[in-house]
């Protein structure tokens, strides 16, 4: 009998890998939209009560509720290494496996990071809208080469440390701050490990690859963005929760922060907005979180881009192909990619 699935957030990205691979022992039903309290009533109620396996992504949200709407759930299978989404509890409550994916995408992440810190740090962006927009005026557009400028890199697991990589091989100074110290990169790259204070304050560009835990909310906050050196820069592809963006705004706006690029932010415009809208809810600190995105997106040295540093179409097929091999593993009675 094949195993009842469903696969949420289901996206254009991943259609050549399922019209490429066939799992024949699986009968999987797709849909597009992400899973939350709202959308849990537009899956149909067979499926909700013969499904033993789901898959998610990041922007659903699975709630207690949302779970014990699956009557039969085996397994959770989150497209993702974060899992923060989903409610730990009510899956050790009901026995429901938890299944991520480690480490995927570090060179896509990376090489992102490295556009990203191009892009701002030579006026890319802006230059090519000014150009479409008829201006051709050269002076407003000087930047730095990156081989005179520090780095600080925040976090250096496997994406991290290929930002060390190719950092390197632009033959940048490199300072890093993580809780274990990575020999191999000191050696191979040059980088110098360091406290986090010292990296904020000799950095021209810090980027971010930490996860996030929920302990480091806001790990950089007012006093973060008020230390970090003159002229410089800063750029989040990790999580929109570890920076607080109003103060980010502050510096940008005095001008002491030049540019910042940010592929995540803790809070969606449009969905925020939408949220409120149908509920006739507002929430005061969602409001002022898109108020400051809104505004930050709407100024020139800012680059803010919708979550995609992760995809490419090779990193998807990855985290597609471990999350069936984790699967499979599980159903044959083995705790491969299990978070619990």
């Amino acid at each position: 009998m094949a195993i009842k699935m469903l696969v949420f957030d289901y996206r254009e990205t991943e259609y050549k890998f399922f019209g490429e691979n066939k799992f024949n022992n699986y009968e999987i039903k797709f849909f597009d939209f992400s899973l939350n309290e709202e959308t849990i009533e537009r899956v149909p109620e067979q499926d909700r009560e013969q499904a033993s396996i789901i898959s998610v992504f990041i922007n659903s949200v699975l709630t207690e509720n949302v779970i014990d709407s699956f009557k039969n759930l085996r397994a959770i299978a989150t497209r993702s290494t974060g899992y923060d989404n989903i409610n730990k509890k009510a899956c050790i409550r009901r026995n429901i496996a938890l299944l991520n994916v480690q480490n995927y995408g570090e060179t896509a992440v990376a090489e992102f990071t490295m556009g990203l810190i191009l892009g701002i740090v030579r006026n890319i962006f802006t230059a090519s809208t000014s150009v479409k927009n008829g201006d051709y005026q050269k002076k407003s557009f000087v930047g730095r080469d990156l081989e005179k400028l520090t780095l600080g890199v925040v976090g250096t697991g496997a994406i991290g440390a290929a930002v060390c990589r190719l950092a390197h091989a632009f033959k940048m100074r490199i300072l890093a701050y993580d809780l274990n110290e990575r020999q191999e990169l000191e050696q191979k790259y040059n980088v110098n490990f360091t406290t986090l204070d010292f990296l904020i304050r000799n950095s021209d560009i810090i980027t971010l690859h930490v996860p996030y835990t929920g302990d480091n909310y806001h790990m950089f906050s007012k006093h973060e963005f008020d230390i970090m050196k003159e002229n410089s820069y800063f750029i989040n592809v990790a999580r929109g929760e570890i920076a607080e963006l109003k103060y980010l705004k502050e510096q940008l706006e005095k001008g002491k922060i030049l540019g910042a690029a940010l592929d995540v932010v803790a809070c969606d415009v449009q969905e925020c907005e939408d949220f409120n809208k149908k509920n006739e809810v507002s929430s005061l600190s969602c409001f002022e979180n898109s108020q400051t995105v809104k505004e930050l997106i709407s100024m020139p040295n800012v680059i803010v881009t919708p979550h995609i540093a992760y995809e490419s179409q090779d990193a998807v097929d990855f985290i597609l192909r471990k999350t069936f091999d984790g699967i499979t593993d599980f159903i044959n009675g083995g705790s491969k990619n299990r978070v619990f």
